[in-house]
């Protein structure tokens, strides 16, 4: 498993960033860059389940290890979702994916991802239009 990260300033403050990562009016607009109608399903609360989804069912189990308001939000990646079944024997298992906001008159948000070799150029290309996406929508006033 290989870490790579990711940085990016933004021209908002630490509680509106956190806000698009996570409220349910920003996440879809963000997360779909990975691909589009990708979801989360999750109460947002440290130590609860998520499921990283495609429209047609398919991604990721994991867990919120860390959630700290407007500072830290970790997740334990646990395994795979594949036609609604849960897989936690693959080689996701124990995958850390971690996001740090710091507040330096903006934001500085630090995204670090453990990845298998097979995705790192993906991510390498994916995750900084992610974060672009994402400095985008926190700039923005208002919800569209």
């Amino acid at each position: 498993m290989k870490r790579v990260s990711f940085q990016i300033s933004i021209g908002a403050s630490v509680e509106r960033v956190w806000e698009v990562l996570w409220g349910d009016d920003y996440y879809q607009r963000w997360f779909s860059v990975f691909m589009e109608g990708s979801y989360a399903e999750t109460d947002w609360n440290e130590g609860s389940k998520v499921l990283f989804l495609t429209p047609e069912g398919e991604g990721m189990v994991s867990t919120i290890k860390i959630k700290k308001p407007y500072k830290h939000m970790v997740f334990q990646h646990l395994g795979t979702v594949s036609k609604g079944e849960e897989d936690l024997d693959n080689e996701w298992a124990g995958a850390i994916e971690s996001y740090t906001l710091e507040s330096n008159g903006g934001t500085k948000l630090t995204v670090e991802v453990d990845t298998i070799e097979k995705y790192r150029e993906y991510f390498e290309k994916v995750w900084p239009v992610a974060m672009e996406r994402i400095k985008e929508l926190a700039e923005k006033e208002v919800v569209e």
